[in-house]
């Protein structure tokens, strides 16, 4: 009998909080990833990732080392030869908005190579250490957060599928000597522009 009193008074306490402190039974979204428009970035939308050369007098842009995309490492080049990409959360969300700190797949769209049957995601590949495509759903995790350097930049971080071998942390992304996208060597500073089509 106690034990039954217990229990409903635990929830009658409860359903109280929940309905005085919504705030304390809902987490907050994190903020939406803007593009350079200020809109929030859509999962699934087409964009091009830009960063600034490093005397900031040209615009520099992600893209392949080869136009067929299949099996092609990730670049940085400068802007007319980029090419779009996608973002899906690794988790489906609600309202397709990419948020900081979620766990992301990195798409080139290419429909090209998904009819060749090999993926445009984006991985790290682990001999070269670089990001590459012909990623798998969900095992090649990356993340978009705010530089903290300066907050009209964002830089892009690979996470590793850590469950349930390691508690691995996240690694910035950043520009070798030969131009690719590689893990710890950054962070590269970066925009998503709206692909224009």
């Amino acid at each position: 009998m106690k034990i039954t009193k217990f229990l409903g008074l635990s929830f009658i306490l409860f359903a109280f909080a929940a309905t005085s402190f919504p705030e304390a039974v809902h987490a907050k979204d994190a903020a939406a990833v803007l593009d350079v428009f200020g809109n929030e970035v859509q999962a699934g939308a087409r964009y091009i990732i830009v960063a600034p050369s490093n005397d900031n007098t040209t615009t520099l842009a992600v893209t392949a080392t080869s136009k067929i995309i299949c099996n092609s490492d990730v670049i940085l080049s400068t802007l007319n030869e980029s090419l779009p990409i996608t973002f899906s959360p690794a988790i489906k969300s609600n309202d397709g908005v990419i948020r900081e700190g979620s766990y992301l797949n990195v798409n080139f769209d290419a429909p090209s190579c998904r009819m060749g049957g090999v993926t445009t995601m984006w991985m790290i590949e682990s001999e070269g250490l670089i990001v590459t495509t012909g990623g798998v759903d969900r095992l090649n995790r990356f993340k978009i957060t705010k530089y903290e350097g300066d907050n009209s930049f964002y830089q892009l971080s690979f996470c590793p599928m850590s469950e349930p071998f390691c508690d691995c942390s996240c690694v910035p992304v950043g520009v070798n000597s030969d131009k690719h996208l590689s893990p710890n060597v950054g962070p590269l500073l970066v925009m998503f522009e709206p692909d224009a089509y």
